[in-house]
C-alpha cells in the first residue's frame, strides 16, 4: 500500500526545518547503510545524533502526530527518529530494500521496519530527477511531491531514488513499526476507517450504523494489533 500524505508540513514548517538542517554539518550518506545499500547509495546525510537532525526530527514527528491520515494509514507503534538526506550532481540511490530491523546506535532502541516514509523538503521544480520509484504488484510507482508532502510505502518493497541531474533534492526519511504488521490487514483497516469517516460525515457520528461500523473497525484492530 502506497499512500501520499499531503501537506504534513505547511510552507512555514518546511522553511523552519530547512533553516535548521541547511546549517547542519552534512556527511556521507552511507553512515546508516547496510552492506548492499552501501554499494547503491550516493548522497549526503545529516549525522543522526547531530543537533540539527535531532531538532528538525522533533519538528517532523510533531507534524506527523497531527496528521490523522498518517495515523490511520500507519497505525504506528514505534517510529525511528527522522533522518535527513540530500542528492545533487548526479547522486542517486539504486534499487534496494530497507533493513527489516533498525537499531539506533548507542541505545537499546530496536524496531521492526514495516513502513518507510519519505517527506519531501524541496519544491519539485527546483531540481531535475530525484523521483522515488517504488516497485509493487502494479509496476513502478514514481513519486515526486511538493515540499511538505510525504509518501508512505512498505519497507519490504524494492525502491530507488533516480539521479538528481540539476539542483538539490532534500528530504527527511524514517521507518515505522506498525501495530499491524501485515500490509493487507493494514489496508483493510485503512479503507474501513476512511469509509466510517465518510458515513459519519453524512449521517452523523452518533448514527447507529456509524457506531456499528466503528465497532467492526476496533474489533479487527483488536484481533490484528501487536500492541
Amino acid at each position: 500500500m502506497l499512500i501520499v500524505l499531503p501537506d504534513i508540513l505547511d510552507p512555514a514548517g518546511v522553511a523552519q526545518v530547512r533553516r535548521v538542517i541547511d546549517a547542519g554539518a552534512w556527511a556521507d550518506g552511507n553512515a546508516t547503510s547496510g552492506p548492499q545499500a552501501a554499494l547503491a547509495k550516493r548522497n549526503e546525510q545529516l549525522p543522526e545524533d547531530s543537533g540539527a537532525a535531532v531538532e528538525a526530527g522533533r519538528m517532523v514527528l510533531d507534524a506527523m502526530g497531527r496528521s490523522p491520515l498518517f495515523v490511520a494509514a500507519a497505525l504506528p507503534l514505534k517510529v525511528y527518529p527522522p533522518l535527513f538526506n540530500r542528492y545533487a550532481g548526479g547522486q542517486a540511490f539504486d534499487v534496494h530494500v530497507d533493513n527489516a530491523v533498525r537499531l539506533k546506535r548507542g541505545s537499546d532502541f530496536r524496531m521492526r521496519s514495516d513502513l518507510s516514509l519519505t517527506l519531501f523538503l524541496e519544491d519539485p521544480d527546483a531540481y531535475d530527477g530525484g523521483e522515488l520509484v517504488v516497485e509493487d504488484l502494479y509496476g513502478e510507482q514514481r513519486v515526486k511531491l511538493s515540499a511538505g508532502s510525504a509518501v508512505l510505502y512498505p519497507a519490504s518493497s524494492l525502491h530507488r531514488v533516480e539521479p538528481v541531474t540539476k539542483g538539490t533534492r532534500v528530504a527527511s526519511f524514517l521507518w515505522i513499526q506498525s501495530m499491524v504488521r501485515d500490509d493487507g490487514e493494514r489496508r483493510i483497516l485503512f479503507d474501513l476507517d476512511r469509509a466510517v469517516q465518510r458515513v459519519g460525515a453524512d449521517k452523523g457520528q452518533g448514527d447507529r450504523s456509524v457506531v456499528e461500523l466503528t465497532g467492526v473497525y476496533h474489533n479487527l484492530l483488536r484481533r490484528w494489533a501487536d500492541a
